[in-house]
């Protein structure tokens, strides 16, 4: 019996049961179009958090209270110092720290604007100084960024991010617009450039007001969430740490045996933790798509098994007419693997076109790589979970096999 007969002897066997068929071919589906989709959730985790860091900047490092970080201004707990305008003003310094071009101060709360009978919760509220939109890369769609006569003056005018200004004005024009921030009156002066989300936060749900108008108004005075400094160049980063590093532990007394009481990352440091992981969160969500990939490969030996049992006294037949053992085998393992081959396909387009839709606010990256590891995947779980059943009906002795009920 050749190869072609072998097929068409295991299509037939397919053929005649075709709902068992199609709800065992299901659950390869399943397995494979969860692979596919699951990985291409972890890869666009991924790529839109190297988004994110690039968006600002390669030459950018945030400096943050060791121990305190981002619980925000005004809290004066722990034996950590708080990182002061001061502070900030005295890392732009051309002798002491000749390789940082500028220095933002900067304080972060939530507040919440109202305009008209429109409210909007702004999750990232920041004070800040003018210098602080070039340093983070955050360019104007409309409008102007505040000036250092509105931060001396402490004006209240703000620039809002694109998703505060379309939730709060619609297809109004915002410019010029009054808006109550925690009750506090506001002029919207500009609105940025939209950046996107990255599925875990809205970089266009903010606004950015000057520092001192902040502090006045919604914060209090207290130490910074933040000061965001930026080198000359890529190349300068790791001397502009450096020079960082020694001009705050001057300044915050701390002995050359002592740890920091702040913290500073730049950018390669805090594109390889988060790289880290999202790599664990895709083999995490790789390993759940895995199991399910399993669970149909028990599935295809089930039903398998029970093909074998149903048709018992035609393997005796055959057996008895001359059929060869390689045969039998080769026609259930044929069997077995069509029906994980046809279920990896369809599994392969479910994953597919399931990957062009956003899911939980992550746009899906299809890794090229998973796409024939997951079809070939499901070809080896047809031969391997199929070669029991089909290695047990080759097995069975012709006369056993037609004396069977």
């Amino acid at each position: 019996m050749n190869v072609i007969e072998i097929l068409r002897f295991a299509v037939r066997g397919l053929a005649a049961n075709k709902l068992r068929s199609s709800l065992t071919t299901l659950g390869i589906t399943i397995g494979v179009g969860a692979v596919i989709l699951l990985v291409a959730v972890g890869s666009g985790a991924s790529a839109a958090v190297e988004q994110s860091i690039a968006g600002l900047g390669t030459n950018v490092l945030t400096v943050t209270r060791q121990g305190g970080g981002f619980g925000g201004a005004g809290n004066n707990s722990g034996s950590t110092r708080q990182l002061t305008v001061d502070d900030a003003k005295s890392l732009v310094d051309p002798l002491g720290a000749p390789d940082v071009q500028a220095a933002s101060p900067v304080v972060s709360t939530s507040a919440t604007a109202v305009y008209g009978g429109f409210s909007h919760d702004v999750p990232q509220f920041t004070g800040t100084y003018p210098a602080y939109f070039e340093t983070t890369n955050s360019p104007l769609s409309s409008g102007a960024a505040f000036t250092d006569d509105d931060v001396t003056q402490a004006r209240r005018v703000v620039v809002l991010g694109a998703t505060a200004a379309q939730d709060l004005f619609g297809a109004e024009d915002p410019l010029g617009q009054q808006v109550l921030v925690n009750s506090i009156q506001f002029t919207v002066v500009g609105v940025l450039a939209s950046k996107g989300a990255n599925g875990l936060q809205n970089a266009d749900d903010s606004a950015v007001a000057p520092l001192p108008a902040v502090q006045n108004s919604i914060t209090g005075y207290g130490g910074l969430n933040q000061i965001v400094v930026q080198a000359k160049s890529a190349d300068a980063v790791t001397a502009a740490q450096a020079e960082v590093t020694a001009i705050l532990n001057a300044r915050h007394r701390i002995a050359a045996n002592r740890a920091s009481d702040f913290r500073i990352l730049n950018p390669s440091q805090l594109l390889a933790a988060r790289t880290e992981t999202t790599q664990t969160f895709t083999v995490l969500l790789g390993a759940v798509a895995a199991i399910s990939l399993l669970v149909g490969g028990i599935g295809v030996t089930n039903i398998m098994l029970v093909t074998v049992t149903e048709r018992i006294r035609e393997i005796g037949i055959r057996k008895a007419i001359g059929a060869t053992r390689s045969a039998i085998l080769g026609q259930f393992l044929a069997e077995a693997t069509l029906l994980s081959l046809f279920g990896g396909l369809l599994g392969v387009a479910v994953g597919v076109i399931g990957s062009q839709f956003r899911i939980v606010g992550i746009e899906p990256v299809v890794a090229p790589a998973s796409i024939p590891l997951a079809f070939g995947v499901s070809a080896l779980i047809g031969l391997f979970f199929g070669s029991y059943p089909a290695s047990r009906a080759a097995s069975l002795r012709p006369i056993e096999a037609l004396r069977h009920e």
